[in-house]
């Protein structure tokens, strides 16, 4: 089916991390240079007294029990970062329904890198997603900061939300098989008879999740949930009030224990920020645009290099890459596996993965040529690191938790009208994923979710947090610019506003940003003025 129009919110170094390596290997062997006002679900039985309830007592005094991190890698890359003895891991255990606390439990993976100076406490980072992995995150993270005044004075910690990635129980949805065969199917028909046939996948897709994990699961997966994991992660650290950085997805988590958890906050940084208040249809039409923004960013930046694909005139690259996207609805090309060749909804995630990031932006072009002379390989490594791929065809569960943890936070959109204003909107904003056919009206798969939402769009609302940061970068794809305005308002945050074209801009090595945040994150007490910095092109 067509790639989520809501597409996956995670911080540049995760995608990074893995991006590099991939293209460079794939360059090697190609021939061609997302208003309402209601409030959230109440998400805790802790903050009006700020000590929690006695029959969660047991998980908030439990001590994590650390050790080799190996049992907790599920890549080859993580086992090999995971080897490095400064990290140690534990897990977490939480109840799998906070409304059921002596019923089913849940593990969530935990990950440490000790302070090596005087220890304030814990900085724990979330790198977004939903569905991204904090455990194979912090070695990223740690790379960035270095020996610094981070890593002096905190211990680094990381973990998967509950679902995801080490975390148990798992969300396993499809088999890899299932989703390369999901991957290759486009519904781009836009009759009576096409929409239906994209519901009936949509619906099979839901289905097969409620079968293979249960309601209980799929119910208690939200960010309502995860807030509670991450209070009681707090104790369980030792730390009396919570020091937090999250990115993408990460900042509804910050904004979200802000709420349920006011009087447990030391310091927050919320960087690339979701707007809590949009919802579903609104957030996507928004992020639609903003990736329309990055790619025709990268069409006025291609039209200054020899041989651009997309041609000289950025005003006319939008139709010439969907001239070369809408022959690959009826004619995949070849992409190095004769199993799995290049078509439209692999290609249009090759280039939306590139746009996270102005890094990629070279990969991007040799990409898009290679797509001209029938060579897709480049593209569908591209779109493999979208969807968390390996080279032996195995899948994290990256997108299926991303799916799972977004229609429990979002819920379906099923009034017809809604429905037409989410796909003609969408598809109206970012006209580089044109089909040429017009929208398809259909249902989503939150839209036959087997359970209800366990959030809302609301303002966000936490009267008594002290001081905390916003970072939002001006060109930012996946979460547009004004969302972070909006949200720091709301939060009364300081806003850090950073001039460039990438998803997430903190910890990433522009000085000006990075030396505001490590200073806030010591001294959180330290009033902090709003500052405007520029993200270096290259």
């Amino acid at each position: 089916m067509l790639a989520p129009v809501f597409s996956r919110r995670r911080s540049p170094s995760s995608v990074l991390a893995v991006s590099f390596v991939a293209v460079t290997a794939a360059l090697a062997a190609c021939s061609s240079g997302v208003s309402g006002t209601a409030k959230s679900t109440p998400v805790n039985e802790v903050a009006a007294s700020g000590a929690p309830s006695p029959d969660l007592a047991r998980y908030y005094g439990q001590k994590l029990s650390w050790g080799p991190c190996g049992p907790f890698s599920k890549t080859a890359d993580s086992a090999q970062a995971f080897a490095d003895p400064k990290y140690d891991c534990a897990n977490l255990e939480v109840p799998l329904d906070y409304a059921r606390p002596d019923g089913d439990t849940a593990k969530i993976a935990v990950i440490r890198q000790k302070a090596t100076g005087p220890k304030i406490g814990s900085l724990v980072f979330n790198p977004g997603g939903p569905g991204g992995s904090g455990t194979e995150y912090l070695p990223s993270v740690s790379q960035q900061i270095g020996t610094g005044t981070l890593a002096q004075r905190f211990d680094l910690v990381g973990f998967d939300p509950r679902g995801v990635g080490a975390s148990t129980p798992q969300i396993d949805c499809l088999t890899d098989a299932e989703q390369d065969q999901e991957r290759a199917k486009v519904f781009a028909d836009p009759s009576p008879a096409g929409i239906a046939a994209a519901e009936a996948d949509a619906k099979s897709l839901a289905d097969r999740c409620g079968q293979r994990m249960g309601n209980e699961v799929l119910a208690n997966m939200g960010t309502r949930d995860v807030v509670k994991d991450l209070d009681v992660m707090r104790a369980a650290l030792g730390d009396e009030k919570l020091s937090f950085y999250g990115y993408s997805y990460g900042t509804q988590i910050a904004s979200a224990y802000a709420e349920a958890f006011p009087q447990n906050v030391r310091a927050l940084v919320l960087d690339g920020v979701v707007d809590p208040r949009q919802d579903y249809v609104e957030s996507s039409i928004k992020q639609a645009a903003g990736f329309q923004q990055a790619f025709d960013a990268f069409a006025t930046w291609c039209a200054t290099q020899p041989n651009c694909p997309l041609g000289t005139d950025p005003a006319k690259a939008t139709q010439a890459f969907t001239a070369l996207t809408g022959r690959l609805i009826t004619t995949p090309i070849p992409s190095g596996d004769p199993a799995r060749p290049l078509g439209f909804n692999d290609a249009l995630t090759g280039v939306t993965q590139a746009l996270y990031v102005r890094q990629l932006w070279p990969a991007l072009a040799q990409g898009i040529s290679g797509m001209a002379t029938n060579d897709g390989k480049l593209l569908m490594t591209l779109a493999d690191i979208y969807y968390s791929r390996g080279q032996d065809g195995k899948y994290s569960n990256s997108l299926e938790a991303f799916t799972a943890i977004s229609c429990v936070d979002n819920g379906g959109v099923s009034d017809p009208a809604r429905v037409k204003e989410l796909t003609v909107g969408a598809y109206e904003a970012a006209p580089y994923r044109s089909t040429g056919k017009g929208p398809v009206e259909s249902r989503e798969p939150c839209a036959f979710w087997p359970v209800p939402p366990t959030s809302s769009p609301h303002t966000p609302d936490a009267p008594g947090i002290p001081q905390t940061m916003v970072v939002s970068v001006t060109g930012d794809p996946a979460t547009p610019f004004q969302a972070g305005v909006d949200v720091a308002k709301d939060l009364g945050s300081t806003l850090i506003t950073a001039n460039g074209t990438q998803h997430t801009a903190g910890l990433q090595g522009t000085a000006c940003i990075d030396d505001k945040l490590t200073a806030y994150l010591v001294d959180p007490d330290t009033k902090q003025q709003p500052a405007t910095c520029t993200i270096p092109a290259s």
